[in-house]
């Protein structure tokens, strides 16, 4: 279960990047609201999932999540360059992701 409430803050840290970007410097309210309940949300489930799995795999699994997770979105929905640089870093990541996942004891 702590796999899947990490997995869930994952997600909603992309949801707040996004809303983030789009709230143009939280000038725009509701997604300014948006924002703030996705990041409350995204750093709750984060918590409830480290009271069974070690700090560093859950923090380093919810951050790798969010950024590869803004990555995409960022060059799917807002159009931002794809170079062969930027998707071998995101490659990586999530190597290092998978990597984490495996060797953690929970």
């Amino acid at each position: 279960m702590a796999w899947v409430l990490v997995l869930l803050a994952g997600v909603l840290e992309i949801v707040w990047a996004f809303t983030m970007k789009r709230s143009d410097g939280f000038s725009r309210p509701v997604l300014t609201a948006v924002t703030v309940v996705a990041m409350l949300a995204s750093v709750g489930l984060l918590s409830m999932s480290m009271k069974s799995l070690p700090l560093g795999t859950a923090y380093t699994v919810w951050t790798g999540i969010g950024a590869v997770g803004a990555f995409v979105v960022g060059v799917v929905v807002l159009g931002e360059p794809l170079t062969l640089a930027r998707g071998l870093a995101a490659i990586l990541i999530v190597s290092g992701l998978l990597l984490m996942k495996f060797a953690s004891p929970a």
